[in-house]
Parts: structure tokens; sequence; C-alpha cells
């Protein structure tokens, strides 16, 4: 298992590497939205990730963060979901997990659970698929919201 530092190393690189790749310049506002994306636990939106790297640095506009958000998806660093009201929700790619989304309140609670990959790959195997990705979302009612109901 990785450091955070080893982890933080590793993820600078590899978007050095995609820039590089792909012909695009290393910028220093670049490296302070990665900075503070690698800072963020969880899901976060452009909107509060530009709330975190504005107060430090003025300059940086949210069109930026937008931009370099996917960025990040493209160079496969962090996954973009659309899991409530058209709000693009992004996380650090790592480790696989599922998520269950509450349909009142839009808590998001990551799980992970061997059988559900054990049967999917079964599954694919019966299909005579090869598997080279998949998300799990469950959407329902949190114990709080199925009060109010």
């Amino acid at each position: 298992m990785q450091t955070p530092a080893e982890a933080r190393k590793f993820a600078h690189e590899r978007f050095s590497e995609y820039l590089l790749r792909n012909g695009l310049k290393q910028t220093r506002q670049r490296e302070t939205i990665l900075d503070a994306f690698l800072e963020s636990e969880g899901h976060i939106t452009s909107e509060e990730l530009h709330e975190r790297v504005r107060e430090p640095h003025p300059e940086i506009g949210a069109a930026t963060v937008y931009r370099t958000l996917k960025l990040f998806c493209d160079a496969r660093l962090a996954h973009a979901h659309h899991f409530r009201h058209g709000v693009t929700l992004y996380e650090l790619e790592g480790y696989h997990h599922d998520h269950l989304i509450c349909l009142g309140c839009a808590e998001i609670v990551e799980f992970e659970c061997e059988l559900i990959e054990v049967e999917q790959a079964k599954i694919a195997q019966a299909h005579d698929y090869k598997l080279t990705q998949h998300r799990h979302t469950l959407y329902g009612y949190c114990p709080k919201c199925r009060e109010s109901l």
C-alpha cells in the first residue's frame, strides 16, 4: 500500500506523462488544482474544488478548474460520476468500490463486496465477455430519509 506522499508523487508523475504525451503544457495552475484535488476526500464537484483553490489562488477561474478536472479524467487520475440532479462529482481513481446513493438527501456511501465481484465475473464469463471495468450504483433511501417517507 502506498503512503499518501507516494500516492501524491505517483499522481503528479502520471499527470505529467499524460500532458507530455498529448502535447499539453504543465502549468503551475494545473499543479495547484491537482494538489487540491488530491487533498480532497471522497466526491467533489468542480465548484467545490474551485472554492478550495480560489481562496489561496484567486487568479484561478472556475473554467480552468473544470477543464483541468476533465484532463484528470482523461489521464485516468479521476472518475466523473453523474449520481444526482445533473451534478457531476469527481473522485480519485485508485481502489475499486461501489456506491449506495440516497434519493432523498443524496448521501453517498461507498462499499466493497467480494460476493458481487465474483458474481459479476461469472455473469461476464457466461456471456463470453472480458470485463475491463464496471460501476455498480444502488439507489434508495437512507435511514433518516426513510423516516420522513
